[in-house]
């Protein structure tokens, strides 16, 4: 019987480099792409957050962080024009600073 050990005999001949950037790669290999938005989705958006901040609705966030979508939901406390991020206020009372230049969607939590 032959005992192939697949991928485990060859590392042994393989370069520490060699090894490293090929589970960088699979690493990367994983990564999501970022999703450009035109003028009616962003306006579409706006509109969407500042119903939420006026009546206190909540609403799923997804945005773009560390090379995935990461899903948020809650309230829009406020919004900071000057750095640039959301004020979310989740179920458990948490506070997230979401850049605005990651929000990929938002929409009504119901």
């Amino acid at each position: 019987m032959i005992r192939d050990r697949g991928r485990i005999k060859w590392t042994s001949m393989m370069l520490p480099e060699h090894v490293k950037l090929l589970r960088d790669w699979a690493k990367e290999d994983t990564h999501e792409k970022r999703v450009e938005l035109d003028e009616q989705e962003l306006d579409r958006m706006n509109e969407v957050v500042a119903e939420a901040m006026e009546f206190g609705r909540m609403v799923s966030i997804t945005h773009y962080a560390k090379h995935r979508h990461q899903l948020s939901i809650g309230t829009v406390h406020h919004v900071d024009p000057l750095d640039g991020k959301l004020h979310v206020v989740d179920r458990f009372e948490d506070v997230h600073y979401i850049p605005l230049e990651s929000v990929v969607d938002i929409r009504f939590f119901d």
